[in-house]
């Protein structure tokens, strides 16, 4: 990733920097009629926990504003009502809007006692470890509420997971009222060391400048600093470059598998590794299992099956007591699936945090492209149960 020219940034204009496209006001809403037909028409399954009249009173609401919105506004607008469907597949595609967006610099994380800077760049230095107070002088209790409704967030763990990158958007800061005016610097009020401050943070083009985090912690290179101490690495940020490893705890008797996609590493196919981790619990002195999947945000449901029936057909381990499976935030949509049928067919027990996703969901969308902005609409297709 190339260096993040903050500086150059922070001094370009409001009219430079958030640029509008030459689409007109009846482009957006022949755009917006084209998704409630669509999912009129293809889709009308997914009105579950939102109605059809909600839903198409949310569309008329937009239709009669938006030719007094900007781009910006209607694009949060359009995933207001996407994500009113609260499915975390069904989403509305920023990356693939024509209307550019820009985000801070920085790395949040809810924790237990409130929303940290768990990483920034270098220019920010100050910033991290930070405890977030306020957004835009809002407290940042009223900036997340303010936000959540552009975010498809299926229940609150989700919306931990994956909610706070929206946090750092100034152009949906400004749609959703938290920020009064659009500007490419967003004010934050922090608490470090006992100490409250404002930290000013630039802007820059989400395209092309994204944090470099890993499963949702940011790694410390092209500028970027970290939280966490790097001196010494827990079991399940071990080894990120595959998507699965094990090791064996010889002091606990126990074998650790951190799984963090449902899909092949390519140096190892999923059941050829599962085939060596059963194999070797079968012929050495362990006592338990501990599948690691917290951070599994999912993939192949068609590749969950040698994982369960490798469990079930291991009786050494499959028993109460003696096969733990580490679930979190993060864990959502196949590696869900895969959640559910340890639940149902072995003796897991299961430890961590709830996971992002209802037992049951839609998943496995489509991309639909709206005709006039070609932004994309992602809506999910497939029960699972």
């Amino acid at each position: 990733m190339k260096n993040l020219t903050l500086l150059l940034f922070a001094c370009l204009s409001i009219s430079t920097t958030y640029t509008q496209t030459t689409l007109t006001a009846k482009d957006w809403q022949e755009d917006l009629r084209f998704l409630q037909q669509t999912v009129h028409q293809d889709y009308p399954f997914l009105f579950k926990k939102t109605t059809a009249e909600a839903f198409d009173a949310a569309v008329e609401k937009l239709y009669a504003e938006i030719p007094k919105l900007q781009e910006h506004e209607i694009l949060a607008g359009l995933s207001r009502i996407v994500s009113s469907f609260q499915y975390g597949h069904t989403v509305l595609g920023f990356r693939h809007s024509p209307v550019p967006y820009h985000k801070l610099p920085v790395n949040l994380y809810w924790f237990s006692d409130g929303i940290y800077v768990e990483g920034a760049h270098k220019d920010y230095e100050q910033a991290l470890g930070a405890k977030v107070l306020k957004v835009e002088g809002k407290p940042v209790e009223e900036a997340l509420a303010a936000i959540r409704p552009v975010v498809p967030a299926e229940n609150d763990q989700f919306f931990k997971a994956y909610g706070l990158s929206y946090l750092a958007i100034p152009e949906l800061l400004h749609a959703q009222g938290v920020a009064d005016e659009l500007k490419n610097a967003i004010t934050l009020t922090l608490e470090k060391d006992g100490k409250v401050f404002d930290q000013t943070i630039a802007a820059v083009d989400a395209k092309g400048h994204d944090a470099p985090t890993e499963y949702g912690f940011t790694k410390p290179e092209n500028g970027w600093l970290a939280t966490r101490d790097q001196s010494a690495t827990p079991h399940y940020l071990k080894n990120l470059d595959k998507i699965y490893y094990y090791e064996y705890l010889p002091e606990h008797k126990t074998v650790y598998v951190r799984h963090s996609q449902i899909q092949d590493d390519p140096s190892e196919a999923i059941p050829a590794f599962y085939e060596r981790v059963f194999d070797f619990i079968e012929k050495n002195d362990v006592e338990r299992l501990v599948l690691d999947v917290r951070l599994n945000g999912g993939g192949n449901n068609y590749k969950n099956k040698p994982i369960v029936t490798g469990i079930i057909r291991t009786e050494k381990i499959n028993q109460v007591g003696k096969l733990f499976v580490i679930i979190g935030r993060r864990t959502f949509s196949a590696c869900q699936n895969l959640v559910n049928e340890l639940d149902n067919y072995t003796n897991a027990i299961f430890v961590g945090e709830p996971t992002a996703e209802n037992i049951n969901f839609y998943g496995d969308n489509n991309p639909v492209k709206l005709p006039n902005s070609k932004t994309t609409a992602y809506l999910s297709f497939a029960w699972w149960q």
